[in-house]
């Protein structure tokens, strides 16, 4: 390999003015536009070739091969810097830096620049991993610009320090000054425990759990407002609606199939009665019905609940994440993510509640009564954490009272809003809450109590007027009642516009001769709760064929009517035997649908159930009627005997349901005196013949003969019903 050797002076200054002239070219030309070369060969080349240093193969280096081969003015090597420049000002390096596009200095400046950015990575993870600044101290100071009382500072805290928002105004210990909730005891205990056994959770499912408060407690006796009401269109059934063992009518076990998908619009909820759209006698409750509708939205406004404590902050992005999933419908995931969250963060409360919620929701996703229990049990469990906000304690009890209702848990959900009341004594929309669960197990008097209470403090709560105007009803008060019913219905609170509150309105005015009932039921049909003014059922399904009287022929039944009165004689030998036996077999009416006189009935069948060992009394007439499925299996009627002793009156009433026609088979009939009517027809029992009706429409009765009237009652479904209806339809 060929060494470098230095060429005489002249060929070295020839070499600097070739570098001169090139610098000068460039400058002029300003094309200095090199990014990682030093040069492009050709120039290397030409440089090499001046300077006088060529490689063993006769071709030019390129880069940064050439600079170290470059020799100063005095055929002197140059002296390298650390990248590759000469560290002195001669012209070999200033030709060479100019020729690298002054890389040197950038090169210098950038590596820099880079190590301060390192350094500064490098810090903040220090400062992080080592925990040098108390982040808890930094929130802290920014609570105290907290304006909308969500716990935080964000866009609405800065919109009000900027005066585009009103401020909200809190209490000592940052609270809204509008709620007036107390922070819970220590005592957080489930209110379940420490009860005597019969009044435990139901959630805890025992074998006398399964009871049926009205076993055998005919249908018809049972008020519309507080007999259990059939579930709602639900994405799941209960499997046990039963489990209030205290109910005075429970008497054994029985399983009623609830599989399947209703299809009626079921029992009326509470809901928001919207403003504007309420119809009352009043101008003056509508008016106020709008300014309190608005308070309430102004309030709602204002008042955010807080959930999150302070150890919930410090999550509160993993907690978001989790909740995001949950409402985009991936409850699955948003499951498992909450789960991971109460696993590491055991004392979370609003992770346990978000817990929660994702098993309510994946229970109601897969239809699951074992998984909405589990969702019950965690409800409780953040309810209980010591460290829970009291906003939390509130909408987490009230979800718990409300999932154990749907479960028919209503002891149980009994047990949870006495432990909210409790913690919120203050609270009347939770007393009004108590006070319907005290209804759902047949407590009147418990009821009745808890709105006593609320209407001492609020007279003018409509909620609790019209709840305690019904159980004055109930208990035959009846011009005691109209008062509160009626003015619970103007106020146009929310849970008021209920079709019970206008049907019990209207029974009560016409019981005392006040013919504005009729104005009642109209209001109650164009809110919707009435399929007209005579038609006054609650459980109804949309849709079918709806007259007063009917035909043997339009109901399709024609071979069970030909039934009845062929055998109508061996009927009348059978309840006849057991009408004079005087067993007690007849049960007085306990509908209160009397204004006088005696009324008894024996039951055969109940609910599409035989009524116990009622048949052992009459083989023959049980006998005939197991041929007729449309009579035995109609779940929402009954098959009974009926008497009625002379001077018995019958209110004007309707039945529960349009699902069925009700047949009336005259077995001993007075020539005079007794009479029917079913809007504005009225018709009279023939011995041995059939009378066919629909008594979801108002009817009443009157018996003035000299002697008794005896007649079978055969319910049946309605005939324009599907088998699938049929099956799936629950019991009335």
């Amino acid at each position: 390999m060929e060494t470098c050797r230095p060429r005489d002076s002249s060929s070295t200054a020839s070499g600097k003015e070739v570098y001169m002239e090139e610098e000068e070219e460039e400058e002029e030309e300003e094309e200095v536009m090199y990014e990682e070369e030093l040069c492009d060969e050709e120039e290397v080349a030409s440089a090499v070739q001046d300077i006088g240093c060529l490689n063993e193969a006769e071709k030019p280096l390129v880069g940064a091969e050439v600079c170290p081969y470059l020799r100063d003015s005095d055929g002197k090597p140059t002296a390298d810097s650390k990248n590759g420049l000469k560290s002195d000002g001669g012209a070999a390096a200033a030709a060479a830096a100019a020729a690298a596009g002054g890389v040197g200095p950038k090169t210098t400046m950038f590596t820099w620049f880079v190590v301060l950015a390192l350094l500064g990575v490098w810090s903040s993870v220090a400062v992080v991993y080592f925990d040098v600044v108390d982040y808890d101290s930094v929130i802290g100071k920014l609570m105290a610009y907290d304006r909308d009382g969500d716990g935080d500072f964000d866009m609405e805290d800065a919109k009000v320090l900027l005066g585009l928002k009103d401020p909200v105004t809190f209490e000592v210990g940052g609270r809204p000054a509008e709620e007036h909730d107390r922070a819970p005891p220590a005592d957080t205990q489930d209110p379940d425990r420490d009860r005597p056994a019969d009044t435990q959770d139901p959630g805890q499912v025992r074998p006398d759990d399964t009871q049926d408060p009205d076993r055998d407690r005919p249908a018809d006796t049972q008020d519309p407002a507080v007999r259990p009401q059939p579930p709602l269109v639900e994405d799941f059934v209960p499997d046990d609606p039963r489990e209030d063992s205290g109910h005075p009518y429970e008497d054994e076990v029985e399983t009623i199939d609830t599989t399947g998908v209703l299809v009626e619009e079921v029992m009326a909820e509470e809901t928001m009665v919207e403003s504007g759209k309420y119809v009352t006698s009043s101008k003056v409750s509508q008016e106020t019905e709008s300014r309190s509708d608005q308070k309430v939205k102004e309030k709602t406004k204002k008042s955010k609940p807080k959930l999150l404590n302070k150890l919930d902050k410090t999550i509160k992005v993993e907690i978001d994440a989790a909740e995001k999933l949950r409402k985009k419908g991936k409850v699955e995931e948003a499951l498992k993510s909450f789960e991971a969250l109460v696993q590491r963060f055991p004392q979370s409360p609003r992770a346990r509640y978000g817990k929660a919620q994702a098993e309510d929701d994946v229970a109601e996703k897969q239809r699951s009564n074992d998984l909405l229990q589990r969702a019950i049990n965690s409800y409780r469990e953040a309810s209980e954490l010591p460290s829970a906000t009291p906003d939390l304690i509130r909408v987490t009890l009230k979800r718990r009272a409300e999932r154990q209702q749907f479960l028919g848990r209503n002891r149980g959900a009994l047990l949870t809003l006495e432990r909210l009341v409790e913690v919120f004594p203050e609270d009347l929309g939770l007393k009004n809450d108590l006070g319907v669960a005290h209804l759902l197990i047949g407590d009147n008097k418990g009821a009745k109590r808890v709105y006593e209470e609320v209407l001492a403090v609020a007279p003018g709560d409509g909620f609790a007027m019209v709840h305690y105007g019904f159980i004055l009803k109930s208990e035959n008060q009846i011009a005691e009642s109209i008062p509160y019913l009626k003015g619970g219905l103007e106020s146009g609170a929310p849970g008021t516009d209920d079709g019970r509150f206008y049907f019990h309105l209207g029974d009560a005015l016409q019981r005392v001769g006040d013919d504005s009932a009729y104005h009642w039921y109209e209001l109650g049909h164009q809110r919707g709760h009435f399929a007209s003014v005579w038609q006054r059922s609650l459980y109804n399904v949309d849709g079918l064929q709806a007259q007063p009287w009917w035909t043997p022929q339009e109901t399709g039944y024609t071979d069970l009517v030909k039934a009845l009165e062929r055998g109508w004689k061996a009927i009348r030998e059978e309840v006849l035997a057991v009408l004079d036996l005087k067993t007690g077999l007849f049960m007085p009416e306990e509908e209160n649908l009397r204004e006088r006189g005696e009324w008894g009935q024996y039951t055969l069948w109940q609910q599409g159930r035989k009524a116990g060992d009622a048949c052992r009394s009459v083989p023959k007439t049980c006998s005939l009627l197991e041929r007729f499925p449309e009579a035995t299996n109609c779940k929402r009627g009954q098959i009974k005997f009926s008497v009625m002793q002379p001077g018995t009156h019958v209110w004007p009433h309707t039945g529960p349901t349009n699902c069925r026609l009700r047949m009336h088979l005259g077995l001993v009939v007075p020539e005079e005196g007794c009479r029917i009517r079913c809007t504005n027809q009225t018709r009279a029992w023939e011995e041995g013949k059939v009378l066919i009706f629909d008594d979801s429409f108002e009817h009443e009765v009157w018996q003035e003969a000299a002697s008794y009237r005896l007649i079978l009652i055969v319910d049946v479904w309605h005939p324009a019903l599907s088998a699938h209806q049929r099956q799936t339809l629950s019991p009335i």
